[in-house]
């Protein structure tokens, strides 16, 4: 089941024994579940955390057992709680413990891997969600698309009694990428930069931090407009920043690769929109749009010279005694030649 908080609320209303948030995202997964127990601590009165990824049944026991100071029930945090770190005998025990204790109300939360666009959950961790599912509240905590993070960081400004419109939350989302822990951060940071007034376009764009793929976007976007000068300049001011040559590469690959993409789709009339779902790209498509329109100004074969270079220059990086700056800028010269003539 996905997380839907409407049906949690209930789940807290109704006294649920047991909260369970799983998510690809630790801070997805970490947030819910301290949320929850805030909002139990209102009600209940103590907690008792047991870290780590498979704390001892017999911990888990004495922990569901203390009785609280307030004579209500403990509150049973299990942070970062990894289901296949346990054997079948020993989950089977938790997951009586869960069903039968009276004393405890467990906040549980996990993160699994994504393997192509899936969540890999292993036998342990569906026992645990179907036990979790029967006796309290299990959900998996899913990234929120583009318009709810923006309204998510419109209400983190609005805590703090500062105005964030639609149009920036956008331009933070474009700038900063979709990390929600920096998000938050970079909120909270240019609330108290406004004075708690109002965190303007134009503020981000003075202060907000720009992740290393936004720049490296900006940089493509140089190359493509004719513009070497820029971009190496570009390209000087991440090295001087001690970025890592191969993961500005790699951002550069992603860059040429969504422009190939999108010519592809354009030569079998499928918008830029329908490559975003083809291919299952997470959060806006932004990026897609920009590439759509840079992609009109070259041909197949010359995107396919752009991706050879990169490839050229990854392999390079990797293996050749000549300085990483002097391959980049020599790859970023290629790249404008590539796209000059058709």
């Amino acid at each position: 089941m996905l997380h839907n908080e409407q049906k949690k609320n209930q789940a807290l209303t109704n006294g649920a024994a047991v909260f369970y948030f799983y998510s690809v995202d630790p801070f997805l997964a970490r947030s819910n579940a301290e949320k929850t127990v805030k909002a139990l601590l209102e009600q209940e009165g103590e907690t008792t955390r047991l870290d780590g990824p498979a704390p001892s049944v017999e911990e888990i026991v004495m922990a569901a057992g203390t009785i609280s100071f307030f004579g209500t029930r403990r509150i049973v945090e299990l942070p970062m709680l990894q289901p296949s770190a346990y054997s079948e005998k020993d989950l089977a025990e938790i997951c009586d413990i869960l069903t039968n204790t009276e004393n405890a109300v467990f906040v549980i939360h996990s993160v699994f891997v994504q393997e192509r666009g899936k969540m890999k959950i292993s036998k342990q961790a569906k026992k645990l969600i179907e036990t979790c599912e029967k006796v309290g509240y299990a959900a998996e905590v899913a990234h929120p698309g583009v318009q709810e993070m923006r309204m998510m960081l419109r209400q983190r400004a609005q805590e703090q009694q500062t105005v964030l419109s639609e149009n920036a939350a956008g331009v933070l989302l474009d700038r900063c990428g979709q990390d929600l822990f920096l998000l938050e951060n970079e909120v909270d940071k240019l609330a108290a930069a406004s004075g708690y007034t109002e965190i303007t376009p134009s503020l981000i764009a003075e202060m907000g931090t720009q992740n290393l793929e936004a720049d490296v976007f900006d940089m493509v976007r140089f190359v493509t407009g004719k513009n070497a000068t820029k971009a190496c300049e570009k390209l000087d001011s991440l090295l001087r920043l001690q970025n890592d040559p191969i993961a500005i590469t790699a951002a550069m690959i992603g860059s040429y690769v969504d422009l190939y993409r999108v010519k592809l789709g354009m030569a079998s009339k499928r918008g830029y929109a329908q490559v975003h779902k083809d291919f299952g790209y997470k959060g806006s498509d932004y990026r897609l749009k920009k590439s759509a329109e840079t992609a009109g100004r070259y041909t197949l074969s010359q995107l396919k010279q752009c991706l050879e270079i990169l490839y050229e220059l990854d392999k390079g990086l990797k293996s050749s005694p000549v300085e990483s700056g002097i391959l980049l800028q020599t790859a970023l010269c290629r790249l404008a030649r590539a796209g000059v003539s058709r």
